[in-house]
């Protein structure tokens, strides 16, 4: 049986192309967000030590994990061009969109063996399943130029974030019972290891399944790739050359260079903000036991989560009527906010009014990034190229915001102060998005 080959537009190709956010959202909510933070913490305490030894020296657990991020996207800044570049000449996205996908579900899996005895093998887990959610996830937003027309990328790109909130918040409700009730599925304390630990390293193997499994829908509807006869005879190296055709080629492109810069300015903030989130509720915030202190972070993560939803939504209304631009602007602004409001978080109350606001304006902010870049892009085939240069500015914007993060929590001793260095991003992102011509209808 001949499979239909769908094309662009089509309502079956778009949903399964939005449908790789319900697969992989959920590494990025449980594990990045929530169960993972937890349980690295749950670690350091139960062993009653706050620093451990890595590579020959004494780092505490936050900025320790603050430059394991760091060096998994330096990583995925390097070798996204490079597969960029091989996709291209061999025409086939997919196959690497395949692998780093099933790469980072198994990394999800293999979290189940972390602990500080095998500190090693456990942040190897946790680097490639960064890279393999990253990487995976950039080569399906190459697509969606390809696969959707202008008029409708806001639409598909906010409810592929929606999707990815709803599906993600599912299995950690599952993952919270599990923690909260490890007794109902069967979970004991084992020697050594409570049973709230084992539950934690379970919903890590829950996650590795759920991306796998549902990914397979995106796979089977997305064509292979887009061919190009014309490129150079080194395939290794044709992404960077890619990215700097593509650089050269901004410079016609004034509007979309601006909004680029202005993008890799506040992203660097937004990214650093998911990804550290959860580590500084975990350690600033006075919980009263750890069991509030569990069940208070992922209620946090929750909130956000279900309020993203509606975030997501209303930023696309907004620049309908609006624009992008002005939208944007307003929600860097309302980030500002944020990170001066978090610099005096103290009680649980504080931590969960931020979560609410924050939910607000998360999935708004990338949803309308996302499709807003796309509009922008001239007129090409080479949309790949373009999005390998987007991908690569946000991941490099992550190295540059979490290394910085680490270094100002080590030095300080505290994660507060490095909220304020976040705000001044968000502050320079808006200004940068003034500069961006938005007279041209998008």
């Amino acid at each position: 049986m001949t499979r239909t080959i769908l094309v662009k537009g089509n309502k079956k190709l778009l949903n399964a192309w939005a449908f790789y956010d319900w697969a992989n959202s959920v590494y990025s909510l449980v594990i990045a967000s929530t169960i993972f933070p937890i349980f690295y913490g749950a670690l350091f305490r139960i062993a009653e030590i706050d620093k451990v030894v890595v590579f020959g020296l004494e780092i505490a657990r936050a900025p320790l994990i603050s430059y394991v991020t760091s060096a998994a996207f330096l990583f995925i800044a390097i070798v996204t061009p490079l597969l960029s570049g091989i996709a291209d000449y061999i025409g086939n996205r997919k196959i690497f969109m395949k692998f780093f996908c099933y790469l980072g579900g198994v990394s999800c899996i293999g979290l189940n063996w972390f602990s500080l005895e095998n500190i090693y093998f456990g942040l190897t887990c946790y680097f490639f399943g960064l890279v393999g959610f990253w990487v995976s996830f950039a080569i399906n937003n190459s697509y969606l130029p390809n696969i959707a027309y202008p008029e409708q990328q806001d639409k598909i790109s906010a409810k592929g974030f929606s999707m990815g909130y709803l599906g993600s918040v599912l299995l950690l409700l599952v993952n919270l019972a599990m923690v909260m009730k490890p007794s109902l599925f069967g979970i004991v304390d084992t020697l050594g290891e409570a049973a709230e630990i084992r539950a934690m390293k379970y919903s890590f193997v829950t996650v590795g399944i759920w991306w796998i499994v549902f990914a397979q829908y995106t796979f089977y509807h997305l064509p292979k790739g887009f061919k190009k006869t014309n490129r150079h005879k080194n395939i290794v190296f044709n992404g960077f050359k890619e990215l700097r055709t593509v650089w050269n080629q901004l410079g016609t492109e004034k509007r979309l260079k601006r909004y680029l810069i202005a993008f890799f300015v506040y992203s660097m903030a937004v990214q650093t903000v998911m990804l550290i989130a959860t580590y500084f509720g975990e350690e600033e915030i006075t919980w009263g036991s750890d069991g509030e202190r569990t069940t208070g972070l992922i209620i946090s993560i929750l909130v956000i989560q279900v309020v993203a939803i509606l975030g997501a939504t209303l930023t696309a209304r907004a620049s309908k009527i609006f624009g992008n631009i002005k939208t944007l602007i307003v929600l860097n602004l309302l980030w500002v906010c944020i990170c001066i409001y978090a610099y005096f978080l103290l009680t649980p109350i504080d931590f969960y009014i931020a979560a609410g606001f924050v939910g607000l304006i998360m999935g708004g902010i990338q949803a309308l990034s996302r499709s807003t870049y796309s509009k922008f892009l001239p007129e090409t085939t080479d949309t790949a190229s373009f999005f390998s240069l987007y991908d690569a500015s946000e991941k490099i914007g992550i190295v540059i915001g979490t290394f910085i993060y680490g270094f100002v929590a080590q030095s300080t001793g505290s994660m507060r102060s490095s909220t304020i260095f976040l705000g001044v991003f968000f502050l320079m992102g808006m200004l940068l998005l003034f500069r961006v011509n938005a007279k041209k209808k998008k």
